[in-house]
């Protein structure tokens, strides 16, 4: 992932010691040649997996999602931070918080679209302490779904949710590990 080494390298801002600004090719404008690069990376990480769906949360993950869920030729399902009146009290509900935006939220999956038969691989733009993947992977519990793995593009390993996840047994996959972000300076694993 060559490419995209170089844009966090080249494009990426250190905001503090614990935020890491990507928004200018990942998640608020978003350089297709870079995201269908990672699509095609977890799906060769998980190439054999048998899995079917593919899940993240809305809104950051879903350009991940989407190009992971081509290049392994599946659905793309992404969990809605709101609960639309569309759907109705027939869905999986979990908790999670967000430290960089300091809020909580609810999110919502509809029960027709996660099933037990799913072999779903949870997808994300980052990974600090774990918040988003927990709930992300509960909704996976809830349905008795297989959780095969996390792909993760970016994981802040200082932050420790990827080595508790990792302990607690999930697969995870990151493409990029940002060790520390001191001094306003990237230092990668």
């Amino acid at each position: 992932m060559q490419l995209l080494l170089e844009k966090i390298k080249n494009e990426s801002i250190v905001v503090s010691e614990q935020i890491l600004r990507v928004d200018s090719f990942l998640n608020h404008i978003i350089d297709p040649e870079v995201m269908v690069e990672i699509g095609r990376e977890f799906a060769q990480r998980f190439r054999g997996a048998q899995i079917n769906k593919v899940l993240t949360v809305e809104a950051s993950g879903i350009a991940v999602g989407l190009t992971t869920a081509m290049a392994l030729d599946v659905p793309l399902l992404f969990a809605k931070k709101r609960k639309p009146t569309t759907l109705d009290q027939q869905c999986y509900q979990s908790h999670i918080y967000s430290f960089t935006k300091n809020e909580s939220v609810d999110i919502f999956v509809a029960k027709e679209y996660l099933t037990a038969s799913d072999r779903v691989l949870i997808v994300d733009d980052f990974l600090a302490r774990g918040e988003a993947l927990k709930g992300l992977a509960n909704l996976v519990e809830q349905a008795g779904a297989h959780l095969v793995g996390v792909g993760i593009v970016i994981e802040k390993a200082f932050q420790g949710g990827g080595k508790l996840l990792r302990e607690s047994g999930v697969r995870i996959e990151s493409l990029i590990k940002v060790n520390s972000l001191e001094g306003g300076k990237l230092h990668f694993e």
